[in-house]
């Protein structure tokens, strides 16, 4: 089954030194990147994040920002961190990034309500071609993760192997 999605190719993505993606969220019109910033945190605790049994990151947060949620991803809150960035340095495999841990961030609406009509504003003007909208394949042959019914993202995928 197909269906099409905002895909964020996360390969692509990490090659820029700044992001400046604009983001036409009408809550926060003039937040510049920060929806999209939020979407690379959030599928980088899904896909990438090494999920740790004692996470550092957790324990290097004095202000309780980051937790584990009971699937075992992490979520930070924004309301709490204060972007000291202990998090990015306490974690052994380097999975967050010190970009995407801005000390305010606009939540992405995946422009939802304008799928269909036209493009969403950061697919049109990411220099980088890494935000694309197409149609995916529930499949993992072309090296997607399926994260919603309107998103998906290129990344490299971390398994636990079991011993």
């Amino acid at each position: 089954m197909t269906q099409k999605r905002i895909v964020i190719d996360l390969y692509k993505c990490d090659q820029c030194k700044q992001c400046d993606v604009k983001c036409d969220y009408w809550y926060r019109p003039h937040a510049s990147d920060h929806g999209i910033l939020a979407l690379r945190e959030m599928v980088t605790y899904l896909v990438v994040c090494r999920r740790c049994e004692n996470p550092n990151c957790v324990a290097a947060c004095r202000f309780e920002a980051l937790e584990r949620q009971p699937e075992g991803h992490m979520q930070r809150y924004n309301l709490r961190c204060v972007s000291c960035k202990s998090c990015v340095q306490a974690c052994p495999f380097g999975t967050i990034y010190p970009d995407t841990v801005p000390y305010y961030t606009a939540k992405c609406n995946l422009c939802v309500s304008r799928i269909g009509q036209e493009y969403p504003i950061c697919i049109v003007n990411c220099k980088n071609n890494a935000i694309e909208y197409k149609e995916v394949r529930d499949s993992e042959s072309e090296g997607l993760v399926i994260i919603s019914e309107y998103l998906a993202v290129r990344a490299p995928q971390w398994v636990k192997e079991s011993v």
